[in-house]
């Protein structure tokens, strides 16, 4: 039964994930359904965090919108998905970063990794 599921998920999963880590700010390409249309909305952020594994492996990306903050929590290899895009490396030392809720202005920022 083990090796069912496994062979399930393989095919579930996207050939091509994206390379980011926490504290990156990505730009999410989620497909969202309006009636019977279909359209592209984009989602800017930090990404928070990256937990689990497999096609289970989820990210969540936090911005502020009208000085309120909004997080969204994305499944990595979901079909809603359409694409990450990488706008900048952060440069952070832990791999959740949920201190960054209490934060506001300009201490809510993630210093850039200058390579």
């Amino acid at each position: 039964m083990n090796e069912l599921i496994r062979s399930i998920e393989a095919e579930q999963m996207k050939e091509t994930v994206p390379q980011f880590s926490v504290g990156d700010t990505v730009r999410v390409y989620g497909k969202i359904k309006e009636g019977n249309r279909e359209r592209i909305q984009v989602f800017e952020g930090v990404v928070l965090k990256r937990q689990g594994g497999s096609n289970r492996e989820t990210f969540t990306v936090r911005k502020t919108s009208n000085g309120v903050g909004v997080e969204k929590t994305w499944p990595l290899h979901s079909p809603n998905v359409e694409k990450v895009e990488v706008i900048r490396r952060g440069k952070v030392r832990r791999a959740k970063l949920n201190y960054l809720r209490q934060r506001v202005g300009k201490r809510a920022k993630v210093k850039e990794l200058v390579r």
